[in-house]
């Protein structure tokens, strides 16, 4: 005699399978009387799955999606497809920022049986992602570790390479994960320095909990903290401009990857940018085709004045 509850997975199981089951054969699949099929399909309505009947000799019952998410029961295969089609979302970013397939996954993961975790990550070895514009890849593997870290709520012992290839190890108290559309930036307090950070994902190393319980005062915005250091903080040189659009479309225009947003009245927005050098960021103004105005610096100014003269002078006749 199979317990209470494994019965009616079985029949949730069962009804998944087709569209529609007469009680006679939902009995016979399920080894049970035609009343026990009624009662536990009472049951199965308390709690939250939406299965309809209809009356009459010809009648039966059928699985309908509900008004709230009941338990999902998923075979093997399920289950893997399931836990690889998440890895991909949170991998490219195709629901967007919101981390909601990367938090999927981690649920899943906790849960999956050995036998199918044994198997994704011998997927994880063996696909190979193909990076948007030559971008760094990160392994699904090591995005869990940094959600499961902010998840945690306590401290933990970060192994990061930087930019210049130099490795540290520094104790760190996560906050959240931000995705930009092209990587992964862990944002965390750096204990040390006693400084909210961002980490690029891509070259953690390493993240080790530490046991000690931490409790964030005053967060900063995430997203924001992401955007200033990856607008203006590899560059060398920053030019501030005022476009003559609200935010909200001064954002589409430049993204808060490229430069740091401030609305300017109704109507306009400063935008902060980073750049290599006057020319280069004179031809990304030029690129925008809207009649910005360079506040600052005036080597940026006087580069786009050039730069404008020179393409009108090639479309005078001779």
């Amino acid at each position: 005699m199979i317990s209470a509850s494994a019965r009616l997975l079985r029949l949730v199981s069962v009804l998944a399978a087709r569209p529609s089951w007469t009680c006679a054969e939902l009995a016979e699949r399920t080894g049970v009387t035609e009343r026990t099929v009624r009662r536990d399909i009472a049951r199965l309505r308390e709690i939250g799955y939406a299965v309809e009947s209809e009356p009459g000799p010809w009648g039966g019952y059928r699985l309908r999606a509900g008004s709230r998410v009941p338990p999902l029961i998923l075979d093997d295969e399920e289950a893997l497809a399931v836990a690889v089609g998440l890895r991909e979302a949170a991998l490219s970013g195709a629901l967007g920022g919101d981390q909601a397939a990367l938090s999927a996954l981690l649920k899943l993961r906790q849960v999956l049986p050995r036998r199918i975790a044994e198997r994704l990550e011998e997927m994880d070895a063996a696909f190979v992602h193909t990076p948007r514009t030559a971008e760094p890849q990160i392994t699904s593997g090591m995005l869990l570790e940094l959600a499961a870290a902010c998840r945690r709520a306590e401290r933990a012992r970060l192994a990061y390479r930087d930019g210049k290839g130099r490795s540290t190890v520094r104790d760190v108290d996560p906050h959240r994960l931000v995705h930009t559309g092209r990587r992964w930036y862990f944002v965390a307090r750096d204990v040390d320095r006693d400084e909210w950070r961002t980490f690029r994902a891509d070259r953690v190393e390493r993240v080790q909990p530490t046991g000690q319980p931490v409790e964030l005062t005053d967060p900063p915005d995430p997203a924001q903290l992401v955007s200033r250091s990856t607008a203006n903080g590899p560059y060398p040189l920053t030019a501030t401009v005022r476009l003559p659009l609200p935010l909200e479309q001064a954002l589409r225009l430049v993204p808060a990857t490229v430069g740091t947003h401030r609305p300017d009245g109704p109507g306009a927005t400063v935008v902060e940018i980073g750049g290599p050098d006057p020319d280069g960021l004179a031809g990304y103004l030029l690129g925008l085709a809207v009649p910005l105005r360079v506040l600052d610096p005036a080597a940026v100014r006087e580069a786009l004045a050039r730069r404008t003269r020179e393409l009108l002078a090639a479309q005078s006749d001779d």
